[in-house]
């Protein structure tokens, strides 16, 4: 009997094992950390809210992380939950599942094992902030299938995505005070913006499929609700920039977020989806700004009267 030869040419055991890893990491969207950016800038504004510009270390490198995992969990379970439609959609057809590079039990497994990961960071700090994490990796399990048969899942995904403001504030006070609880419906109504400009991407493909979506349901009108939502987004910015007596770095900080809406408006207005998809990127640097005047005019006034 003759012994079977190994293919020539074909990939190596370390070959298949690079190619493996390789699929997860842009299971998680390690590749494309423009999600995470999106989580992490509301989240570090908080915290520096919350601790008055003084947040430890421990407490910045926690939540760094946990938003890493947070974030890198919700794409396993997305792509698990898309996984017969990401092949028809052509920004997603590419993804590992799409493709058959891995099984749909294994985008569940990592999924869940980074979601305890990031769980488990939270038990450094109060039982409150423990409560407060429990319905928001629920929501972050859930809301892959809400578009399935609710016609807005972008307000779902408003409330997953701000969910690290309430958090921050919990894990520094204890508590979540009245202005916590504005940052996160003003940063709820960025999230409707920038994932509506995502929703602009994908449109027809995700009629032909049947799914949910802003873009489909504000239809012709969905630059001027884009707009809105930004307008409502700043303007609490503001508003909470004056009752909380923030100085002027803040302010400069929310006017170069708002040019930065401004240059979003010009690119999705035509609805072409190479710039409906630059708008959608060109949040992080919205998302930054806000963070950098928030963390700099707190430099300032401790420079200034340290006491």
């Amino acid at each position: 009997m003759t012994e079977a030869v190994p293919e020539v040419g074909g990939p190596t055991r370390w070959e298949k094992i690079a190619a493996r890893l390789d699929a997860y990491e842009r299971l998680v969207r390690l590749d494309k950390p423009i999600g995470t950016l999106l989580l992490l800038w509301p989240t570090l504004t908080a915290l520096w809210i919350a601790a008055s510009g003084t947040p430890t270390w421990f407490a910045v490198g926690i939540f760094v992380i946990g938003t890493l995992l947070m974030r890198s969990a919700g794409c396993a379970i997305n792509d698990y939950a898309d996984r017969d439609f990401d092949a028809h959609v052509e920004r997603t057809a590419k993804r590992p599942l799409a493709q058959h590079e891995i099984k749909p039990w294994e985008a569940l497994v990592v999924g869940s094992v980074l979601a305890l990961c990031a769980f488990l960071l939270t038990l450094r700090f109060n039982r409150f902030t423990i409560i407060l994490v429990i319905p928001a990796l629920a929501i972050a399990i859930v809301y892959p299938f809400i578009k399935r048969f609710f016609a807005l899942p972008q307000a779902f995904l408003g409330v997953a995505f701000s969910f690290g403001i309430p958090v921050a504030f919990a894990a520094v006070q204890g508590t979540v005070p009245a202005s916590g609880w504005w940052l996160f419906g003003a940063n709820f109504f960025w999230v409707m913006a920038y994932d509506t400009e995502y929703a602009m991407v994908d449109r027809e493909d995700d009629q032909k499929l049947g799914l949910r979506t802003s873009a489909i349901l504000f239809g012709r009108f969905d630059v001027l609700a884009v707009m809105f939502c930004y307008t409502i987004y700043l303007g609490l910015l503001t508003w909470l920039g004056q009752e909380s007596d923030f100085g002027p770095l803040f302010f400069v900080g929310v006017l170069i977020a708002s040019l930065l809406a401004l240059w979003h408006f010009t690119k999705i207005r035509k609805r072409e989806r190479d710039g409906c998809f630059r708008a959608f990127l060109g949040n992080h640097w919205l998302g930054l700004a806000i963070f950098v005047g928030t963390a700099a005019d707190f430099a300032v006034r401790l420079h200034r009267w340290p006491g």
